[in-house]
């Protein structure tokens, strides 16, 4: 018979561990848990659940950690978890069944990364709406996915690589050893994590990423992988063009690499620069939608709408229900000279996402810039109504754009619901005040009724 066990490496696990190892308890004959040193009950917790729990040495290499726990294993076949991670129920039918007619060393696995808006991304993946029934994953409103070999055949000259952002898939790639795709997924909860976490997350990894790239300098990979983490959470773009631009460098065929070189120099500015990379990655196989908006972005921002919008509905092909990419579509095509086709578009992409701000302040900001005023302070108006954290500046934008507009008590109507709202606010209490003073009252009285 063929056996499948469970390998991890924890570290003060305590709050997840239980739930992991029992989700994958079903199909598993035995449970190696790596302890590097916690300090709350994680190994209690796991030797309760029937873990065979060693004790190894953190030096600042997850692939070591993982190997370390992968040589204590005698299984015929590995099923690699994080504490903070879950086991699909659906695996529980498709392991065994998949064993039984498997020619693959291993299995890439999709792993859904819960996070906490559907405006997040992952490296170039846009989070999904969370359709998930588990009852520990159904706070999430989204989750991004993206794939690792984590189920393989035990083998000797099988191991995992790379300090962080580990994986056996190179070594078995590196065998000329046959990858499948499972036909389960993993949870993860990790992504979802409380800022201090995530922040101290984020500065091992890039520690993790630098002795990484020392190690392996001619890997584009782990250039890659550095300079999304000096992007996305230091926002050091110098650095993460320098390693962008030497991953492309080192593997020209690197795709996703150009689009990120692209990203950073559209970031800063370099519009025509960043075409260069956007348009090298489409050419190396990269044809996302995320690409094409991205190029949409750098010809609007340097001022050719035309060949904004063009690329706006290239993304819109590859992503046809992006309330997002309506959005850009429209305001382009209104900059054009197209204003009734953009206006139609702006509200469109309101009506697929309301509680989108960013989409409601596109609209009201190309209304003002047509001088629409009317029309642009009910737009503003319209987005306190639905949105779920109008802020004190949304209610000063929409009383502003009332008094424009000449009806001096809808200003005032959402300055005194915007002051209930956020009591107390000097900001707004003055605005009223003035607006008071500028047309000859001493105060106004109860607030008017309002959308909101």
């Amino acid at each position: 018979m063929t056996t499948v066990g469970l390998s991890m490496i924890v570290r003060d696990a305590g709050e997840w561990l239980r739930s992991c190892v029992e989700s994958a308890g079903p199909v598993v004959s035995e449970i190696i848990v790596a302890d590097t040193g916690s300090k709350d009950k994680t190994v209690e917790i796991a030797r309760s659940l029937g873990a065979r729990v060693i004790a190894i040495p953190w030096r600042n290499d997850f692939a070591e950690a993982r190997n370390l726990a992968l040589s204590q294993m005698t299984t015929d076949w590995v099923l690699s978890l994080d504490a903070d991670e879950i086991l699909d129920k659906t695996a529980i039918a498709a392991i065994p069944n998949l064993l039984e007619k498997t020619y693959a060393a291993g299995f890439q696995v999709r792993i859904r990364n819960y996070v906490l808006s559907l405006n997040d991304r992952i490296w170039d993946r846009p989070a999904l709406p969370n359709d998930s029934s588990l009852p520990a994953a159904k706070k999430y409103p989204a989750y991004v996915e993206h794939e690792n070999v984590r189920f393989f055949r035990r083998s000797p000259d099988v191991h995992f690589v790379g300090r962080v952002h580990e994986s056996v898939g190179p070594r078995l790639l590196e065998l000329g050893k046959r990858i499948e795709t499972a036909p389960f997924f993993i949870h993860h909860f990790g992504l979802a994590a409380d800022a201090e976490t995530r922040e101290r997350k984020n500065r091992l990894y890039r520690e993790l990423g630098r002795e990484k790239v020392r190690e392996r300098p001619r890997d584009a990979q782990a250039h890659l992988e550095l300079g999304l983490v000096e992007m996305d959470n230091f926002g050091n773009l110098d650095e993460a063009l320098r390693l962008f631009q030497r991953a492309c460098q080192l593997n020209p065929r690197f795709g996703v690499a150009w689009f990120f070189e692209g990203v950073v120099l559209l970031r800063k500015g370099s519009y025509t620069e960043a075409l260069k990379s956007l348009s090298q990655a489409e050419r190396q196989g990269h044809r996302t939608a995320l690409v094409a908006e991205s190029q949409g972005d750098a010809h609007y921002n340097s001022g050719a709408f035309s060949a904004a919008a063009k690329s706006y509905e290239i993304a819109l092909q590859r992503e046809p229900e992006s309330p997002q990419l309506v959005s850009k579509a429209g305001l382009a095509q209104i900059r054009t000279g197209d204003v009734e086709v953009g206006l139609r578009k702006l509200q469109r992409a309101i009506e697929m996402k309301p509680v989108a701000a960013e989409l409601h302040d596109r609209l009201v900001l190309a209304l003002v810039a047509l001088d629409r005023i009317p029309e642009a302070a009910a737009a503003a108006e319209a987005k306190l109504g639905v949105i779920a954290c109008p802020q004190a500046g949304d209610f000063l934008r929409a009383a502003s754009l009332w008094s424009k507009a000449g009806d001096p008590a809808r200003a005032a109507a959402m300055l005194q619901v915007g002051i209930q709202l956020n009591p107390p606010n000097k900001e707004l209490q003055r605005a009223l005040d003035e607006l008071a003073q500028s047309i000859g009252i001493r105060e106004f009285s109860c607030p008017l009724e309002s959308s909101t």
